[in-house]
């Protein structure tokens, strides 16, 4: 009987996936391990594995003899080396798209909470400060830019809620060529001139060696001084030290911010004492709709790998021909 391993989840409620696997006739076991030496204890025998933070080094996935597919909870895979799973005929999947509505949601919220102060505003009324004029400066979409940088599924969704609520919008992409527009309209700037012209810049790509701090202090010292960053992508993506600075110098308007450089965010990162911030804890993807998305899409593709298919969110589908 083919053996599908959680070595991770941090979801109370697999019953979703405990019904596909045995649906299927497979078997599931459930770990809650995500380094490198648990995964190799746990999953030694697993045909099939679903994680959400294991750490997939080469060394892990050359200690997995049985693999035959890795499913990502999830839409990023920058935990897993896929040129050794690939090596190795280890198929590996993710969950594109399961998100877009909720993430978009919660982008262009954060937004506004830091435009308005609404964070501020509420926990000085519950202090017995009925007094909005303390929060000032406030902000307003009217008259303002949006900048979008990166234009996936994701940032495509924030930029038309963007323009929905009265912004103009602009946005970036390594794949769009600066002086066009998309489909939808929005005109193609360079990352510098979104800097330079957007009064919000939300950040929306993914995690690759040439966007690590791709937010740094040069980026930050193109930007309107009274400016909002939003980050519900990849927390390395902004470097956390020099927006810190930023926001207690007041060369920055605030900052909303779902994802962060370490996760949980350590008591003392700077950005925890930074004034005008909206903080989440990497929630942006979870609605109790699309985490039930999520975890039957991450379950099916190794279910379907082993049954001998190849899943539409395969990563790497010649693996599927082992």
């Amino acid at each position: 009987m083919p053996k599908i391993v959680i070595v991770d989840t941090s979801f109370d409620d697999l019953r979703i996936c405990e019904d596909l696997v045995r649906q299927a006739g497979m078997e599931l076991a459930v770990f809650h391990d995500p380094s490198e030496d648990g995964i190799i204890k746990n999953a030694a025998d697993a045909d099939g594995i679903i994680t959400s933070y294991g750490q997939f080094t080469k060394r892990v996935i050359d200690a997995l003899p049985k693999c035959r597919v890795i499913s990502r909870t999830g839409v990023g895979v920058d935990n897993v080396d896929i040129p050794a799973a690939t090596a190795r005929g280890i198929a590996v999947c993710n969950v594109p798209g399961y998100a877009t509505d909720v993430v978009s949601d919660h982008a262009v919220t954060l937004a506004l909470a830091v435009l308005r102060r609404i964070t501020e505003l509420d926990a000085n009324l519950r202090k017995g400060q009925w007094d909005f004029l303390v929060a000032r400066p406030f902000g307003q979409v009217y008259g303002r830019t949006f900048g979008v940088v990166g234009m996936g599924n994701i940032g495509r969704a924030v930029a038309e809620k963007a323009r929905g609520l009265g912004f103009r919008v602009v946005c970036t992409s390594h794949s769009l060529q600066p002086g066009d527009h998309t489909p939808e309209g929005f005109p193609v700037l360079a990352y510098e001139d979104v800097l330079r012209q957007a009064d919000v810049v939300s950040f929306h790509t993914a995690l690759l060696p040439e966007t690590r701090h791709l937010l740094d202090a040069d980026a930050i010292a193109l930007m309107k001084p009274d400016a909002v960053v939003v980050n519900t992508s990849r927390g390395p993506i902004i470097d956390t030290k020099a927006l810190a600075e930023a926001l207690v110098e007041g060369r920055l308007f605030g900052a909303g911010l779902d994802v962060f450089e370490g996760e949980p965010i350590s008591p003392d990162d700077p950005l925890l004492a930074a004034p005008h911030t909206v903080l989440t804890p990497h929630a942006a993807f979870w609605s109790e709709q699309s985490g039930a998305e999520l975890i039957r899409r991450a379950t099916q593709a190794p279910i379907e790998v082993l049954q001998g298919l190849v899943p539409h969110d395969c990563l790497n589908p010649q693996a599927c021909k082992r």
